[in-house]
């Protein structure tokens, strides 16, 4: 494939065919305001945008930017990847006021899961935003996945597919399109798609029984968006991963259900194209334009690249494979067509009162996820005064990335003032060091997926040997046996998921 490497500025009168191009991009930009090309390109043409945790100062701030776009354009898609829990965007910096899938897959009360949903749906349109990359309904049968883990509402498909439902129906009562993700489900890899191309060896079978309920679900909760995941499952296509896959697009979303498809009729969105699995292999251009031709409707681009060239050269390299014969334009016009009804639903959609807000259903149904355990050795009642936390960190995924803050350290201290928090890592991690900063404290050992950990278990077990009144937080998934004097399984590290597990260590 040939891809135009000189772009051609067509700012006074682009034809239809750029304005397609244009419109089926979901680009990201930097800074809180918008920049003076995109909103010269949403007159053009372009119909999304998407934000990033870097374009969010505050709710108010938020909000203003969001009014630009659409003085601009008054249809805009504004997208974000806001799945609550460890991915959060509207609360980058503090941590999310809502657990994450895990925690309700835990407490499975889809009425609640519903409720969450909601209550995100309302903060995010009353800041102007309509479409969010979410929810994760991914089986996270893998336990040792790097990158879905708590992101999944858990490893049974059923009860994945109850609440991937009930996360949709109140996201979108909100008047917030859903992308239920990643398509046709990223539960089973061992490698992040971020970095490199994952494989699913499992058979038809087993993806039809596992990976695709939640999805089916989700189609028949009427979810308006779907993501496709950058995996190869050879079973269902050997040489192409899902997000350029016309089998996979075309021949099994869009398919009848009579023919054995999930018959969704809505926009289907890639995952992030620069991601390495697209970017390193194919080269954004070509997969672009590879994914259009597939049955994708709309570009993720902007986590990494986020910058005018870029949507330039996406524009002209899908411009120039119609040209060529290499994509159909009638193709390329469905797919913006999708786009822009997509639009309208999110335009005309209804809003929800705001006296109906519901503040505190995170911080509940975080509360209800805790898993507490306690073993009757060194643990007779709450520490009276302050605590040593430890809290051993692994490095984060690009999906949660390291920016925000997790841990119960800030609440502990504010329950228990004089509290003192460190970080350890797998070049520190050493139990002596522990002990010895601790004193006569009580320890709160705070760990994140220790079963994924050596370094972190080896820690762990020589901290409980010389401690054993030692209190653990597991703020990851659960997989390792129940360790310590008071054992607290958070089942996310949002915020509220760190303020549940305080107050239990605290006794309040």
């Amino acid at each position: 494939m040939t891809i135009l490497t000189q772009h051609r500025d067509s700012r006074s009168n682009p034809d239809s065919l750029t304005r397609d191009a244009l419109t089926v991009l979901q680009p990201g930009f930097t800074g809180t305001t918008a920049p003076d090309w995109l909103l010269r390109r949403l007159g053009e043409g372009l119909s999304s945008v998407g934000l990033f945790g870097r374009n969010i100062a505050s709710p108010e701030q938020l909000a203003a930017l969001t009014a630009r776009l659409r003085a601009e354009r008054d249809d805009v898609l504004v997208a974000i990847d806001e799945e609550g829990g460890d991915v959060t965007r509207l609360e980058v910096r503090t941590g999310s006021s809502f657990p994450g899938n895990l925690a309700l897959g835990t407490v499975d009360d889809p009425a609640l899961t519903r409720a969450v949903a909601h209550e995100l749906g309302r903060r995010l349109a009353a800041c102007g935003v309509n479409l969010n990359w979410a929810p994760s309904g991914d089986v996270n049968s893998d336990p040792d996945n790097p990158v879905i883990g708590v992101r999944s509402f858990g490893a049974d498909p059923a009860l994945v597919a109850r609440h991937t439902a009930a996360y949709v129906e109140g996201l979108q009562a909100a008047g917030v399109a859903a992308c239920t993700k990643h398509f046709p489900g990223h539960g089973d890899t061992a490698v992040d798609s971020h970095h490199d191309l994952p494989r699913i060896d499992a058979d038809l079978a087993t993806l039809h029984a596992r990976e695709l309920v939640p999805f089916r679900a989700a189609v028949t909760a009427g979810t308006k968006a779907v993501m496709s995941a950058h995996i190869l499952l050879p079973a269902l296509d050997a040489a192409l991963p899902a997000t350029l896959s016309p089998l996979a697009l075309h021949g099994l979303l869009r398919a009848p259900v009579t023919a054995g498809g999930l018959g969704f009729d809505g926009l289907i969105v890639t995952d992030g194209m620069e991601m390495r699995a697209i970017a390193g292999t194919y080269g954004i251009e070509r997969g672009s334009v590879m994914a259009i031709a597939a049955g994708a409707d709309a570009i993720c681009v902007g986590g990494g690249l986020a910058d005018e060239e870029t949507v330039l050269r996406l524009r002209d390299a899908l411009v120039a494979a119609v040209r060529g014969g290499e994509l159909p334009e009638e193709r390329l016009a469905d797919a913006a067509e999708r786009v822009r009804a997509l639009a309208g639903w999110t335009s005309s959609a209804a809003r929800p009162d705001p006296s109906a807000s519901d503040p505190d259903v995170g911080l509940v149904a975080a509360r209800r996820a805790l898993r507490i355990t306690r073993s009757g050795v060194g643990y007779e009642a709450a520490p009276a005064g302050p605590v040593y936390v430890a809290a051993f960190t692994p490095v984060a995924n690009i999906a949660v990335g390291d920016e925000t803050p997790w841990g119960v350290g800030a609440e502990l201290a504010r329950l228990r003032p004089g509290t003192l928090t460190e970080t350890y890592g797998p070049e520190s991690a050493g139990a002596e060091a522990v002990l010895a900063a601790a004193g006569e404290r009580r320890i709160v050992a705070v760990v994140r997926d220790v079963h994924r950990h050596p370094w972190m278990a080896r820690a762990l077990g020589t901290l409980l040997a010389a401690r054993p009144d030692t209190v653990v937080v597991e703020m990851g998934l659960n997989e390792a046996p129940p360790s310590g004097a008071l054992h607290i399984a958070t089942h996310g590290a949002a915020r509220v998921c760190g303020i549940a597990a305080a107050e239990a260590i605290a006794g309040d």
